[in-house]
């Protein structure tokens, strides 16, 4: 809705729909001008971090899986591998690589979600996706598809598709049986053509015109990999940095309009993670379909429209779909489910490739293995500056739509970066006054 006050023009979302959690917006124009846009986020912490003291380091996978229902994965597994890294134990390359299958489920069923059911009604008009399947069945059918395939990958490696139950510090608590794996071929066979059929669909919707130019953040994978679970922190002003200099290269403050911190890098800049940072860092690392599919549709070595995100998120799922295939080929068994990681005095630190962008894990253990401090910093929180002022750039240049439109089209800019609200809110530091 749209207040005028004194020649003001408030543009006032109360609760922002088609996202994970609960936000709103607001953006302020005085004299024409934007003078302020703030994404409000008002869902209350939930304090993992404060939770996770004092529970055992073997812990943390399970109780860091809650935090998002759609991501669980990513959780789990930046957990173990902060874990290990402070305990000094790297898992052999089979455990690995099961890792990594599961993760590409995660990131299939995720991109699916996005794409289908929160962000494709914005493009093709429609008010949510129950209004899309009225008129166009086929294409939300496809989705669940697609998404289907992805909790097909997470409940056979995971145990379960949602929170799954078979990760643990080390590895796994049992290895998938083989006729399962042959199970799974055609199911992610069906779940390409699907993405691939989804790189089309959404390469054709008309983009609104907008270019952030922001810095990049994301993972630089070793042995010529897209990044998912593993690599080097790298922004696209040329910095590389370890996973444990995370904390000096990203600065966070607290701002009053929001329960999660917003994130800035060293230097003031603001950046962003997520699928435009991944391609635009590691697009030279596509393989297969996904790399013909990103030059037919004109993806470019970089791409700065967020609207257009979703043109990428559909090309990381065919390029899921096909490292799923090519693992699927690869794995060949292992000696052990998992591996020992006895505990130790140490700080360990974890980042790999949530759907929405890099996640940040640090854990101090005592020697005994207790958690004597956590810190945790997901992909939304780190976004939010960034997308209050693409908001702002957005919303200057279309003050002349109509304020339904407007309104529309700025829910539609912050479901660009798929925000995970829920997420987010980890951090608050409380001041008490007292009088």
């Amino acid at each position: 809705m749209t207040h005028k006050i004194d020649g003001d023009r408030l543009l006032h979302v109360d609760a922002l729909a088609r996202v994970e959690g609960e936000g709103a917006l607001r953006v302020r124009v005085h004299d024409g001008r934007v003078v302020d846009v703030e994404l409000a986020i008002y869902e209350p912490p939930r304090f993992f971090e404060a939770l996770l003291r004092g529970r055992g380091h073997t812990e943390p996978p399970d109780i860091t899986a809650r935090i998002c229902g759609i991501c669980p994965v990513a959780y789990q597994l930046t957990a173990c591998q902060a874990i290990e890294a402070a305990c000094g134990v790297e898992v052999p390359d089979e455990i690995r690589l099961l890792r990594r299958l599961l993760y590409c489920g995660e990131w299939i069923e995720s991109h699916a979600l996005h794409v289908y059911l929160l962000h494709l009604p914005d493009f093709l008009g429609y008010a949510s996706a129950v209004d899309l399947a009225r008129d166009r069945r086929d294409l939300v059918e496809q989705g669940l598809r697609l998404k289907k395939a992805g909790n097909a990958v997470l409940a056979e490696i995971g145990g379960r598709a949602v929170h799954p139950v078979n990760v643990r510090v080390g590895g796994f608590y049992r290895l998938p049986e083989a006729d399962a794996l042959i199970r799974l071929r055609p199911v992610l066979q069906q779940a390409l053509d699907d993405a691939l059929a989804t790189v089309r669909l959404v390469s054709s919707l008309d983009f609104p015109d907008l270019e952030q130019p922001h810095e990049y953040l994301a993972l630089r994978a070793p042995a010529e990999e897209y990044p998912l679970d593993r690599g080097l922190l790298m922004t696209s002003g040329g910095g590389v940095f370890p996973a444990e200099e995370f904390g000096r290269l990203v600065v966070e403050e607290q701002v009053s309009h929001s329960t999660a911190l917003h994130a800035r890098l060293a230097g003031g800049g603001l950046y962003l993670v997520g699928p435009l940072a991944r391609y635009a860092l590691n697009g030279d690392r596509l393989t297969g379909a996904a790399r013909d599919a990103a030059r037919e549709f004109g993806l470019g070595e970089v791409c700065r429209n967020p609207f257009r995100s979703i043109v990428v998120r559909a090309v990381e799922t065919v390029y899921a779909c096909e490292e799923a295939l090519s693992i699927l080929e690869l794995w060949h068994g292992a000696p052990d489910a998992s591996v020992d990681v006895p505990p130790r005095g140490a700080v360990g630190h974890g980042v790999t490739e949530a759907p929405r962008g890099v996640l940040y894990h640090r854990y101090a253990l005592d020697a005994d293995g207790s958690v004597l401090d956590a810190r945790i910093v997901p992909p939304t929180s780190q976004n939010q500056a960034a997308l209050e002022a693409d908001l702002a750039a957005f919303v200057q240049a279309h003050l002349d739509l109509p304020e339904e439109e407007l309104t529309r089209r700025c829910e539609q800019a912050i479901r660009n970066y798929d925000p995970c609200i829920s997420c987010a809110t980890h951090f608050l530091r409380l001041e008490l006054t007292r009088g």
